[in-house]
């Protein structure tokens, strides 16, 4: 029998690390593209490494770049995967007003490379671009499918040129390409200097006598957040659907960042504003406001929906970071997992 082919761009992400845990466990053979480094930036999916010497490995990493069209040519047309997932990007959106033209390259140009590279070598690969809620900006909530885009940062610029790519190469050349809008959705193995992350990451720490403050930017942004594996089953979907269209996915369930902030630490029994000091580093020049989103499209077309909504979100990912910190002492050397 043969058996569906994936490719993932950005495997070693949050998204990446959830979406090749779900697709292996519909019996997929996924592989990942990652960047060589001098260090091993695999940690999100060693849980999920074989032996490349077993028989039936399912799951195989090669290097390759955003920035490297040639190599994302060979590989696609190579592997003629059924299924192309573009995650890739830089990700961090304050971090983007401080490298905008890397940003731009890698988040936008990017996506332009991966969809040619699908054009040319694999032209009936089904393709996942990763668009972003930060794409409407200044934009008034509650935004959807047809909500005008206003982006007020680098990422959410880039964001925006990706997603109108990926309508065109679905419009000109009849590909088989959907933006998949996804709001603000977290997780345990989010990075540590997103906002979320760093604020049950101080929890537990806090909590453990080996940190005393937390400092913080804007309090007051408002955002919809939802739970990472939640969001990777709506990008499986939309690909499984008949027709390419595009979904934004979100809860639709507004928090600010002291609500995120009340559930945290009010989850080990303390109060964040004994803790909480602001640091004016942290601000964006512009400021997105208010992104809550509508994905009633997602749930009527894709039977998809959020189950897991703020405050048990927080919760998770505290109980986590507690975990992970009684065994920070634990360090041990490990190989790189490529099939070449």
């Amino acid at each position: 029998m043969n058996k569906k082919t994936a490719l993932i761009i950005g495997i070693t992400g949050q998204d990446g690390s959830y979406l090749a845990e779900l697709l292996l466990s519909k019996g997929y053979e996924v592989h990942g593209l990652i960047r060589r480094a001098s260090t091993f930036n695999t940690a999100r999916i060693d849980h999920l490494y074989q032996d490349q010497h077993e028989g039936d490995v399912r799951l195989k990493l090669h290097y390759g770049d955003l920035s490297d069209g040639s190599r994302l040519v060979s590989l696609i047309g190579e592997l003629q995967p059924q299924e192309v997932y573009n995650l890739g990007a830089q990700s961090h959106v304050r971090v983007s007003f401080d490298e905008p033209e890397y940003t731009g390259d890698v988040t936008g140009l990017g996506t332009t490379r991966v969809l040619e590279a699908v054009r040319l070598a694999s032209p009936n690969s089904r393709f996942y671009q990763a668009s972003s809620s930060e794409m409407f900006g200044a934009t008034p909530p509650p935004q959807n499918e047809q909500t005008p885009f206003y982006p007020r940062s680098p990422y959410g610029a880039a964001k925006v040129y990706s997603y109108w790519m990926t309508r065109n190469y679905r419009e000109a050349y009849g590909m088989f390409a959907v933006n998949g809008i996804l709001f603000n959705h977290e997780s345990p193995r989010r990075g540590e200097t997103f906002v979320t992350r760093k604020i049950t990451r101080a929890v537990a720490r806090i909590e453990a006598g080996t940190q005393s403050k937390l400092y913080l930017g804007n309090l007051d942004a408002v955002r919809d957040w939802g739970y990472a594996p939640e969001y990777v089953e709506g990008m499986w979907r939309m690909l499984q659907h008949h027709e390419p269209l595009d979904y934004v996915l979100a809860t639709g369930q507004p928090a600010t960042i002291r609500d995120f902030l009340e559930s945290a630490f009010g989850h080990a029994g303390m109060n964040w504003q004994d803790y909480v000091e602001f640091d004016p580093r942290y601000l964006r020049p512009t400021e997105v406001d208010s992104l809550i989103g509508d994905a009633s499209l997602a749930g009527s077309l894709l039977s998809w929906s959020p189950q897991t909504f703020t405050p048990e979100l927080a919760k998770i990912m505290v109980d986590a970071d507690r975990a992970a910190l009684a065994h920070e002492g634990s360090h041990w050397i490990d190989s790189p997992r490529f099939s070449r």
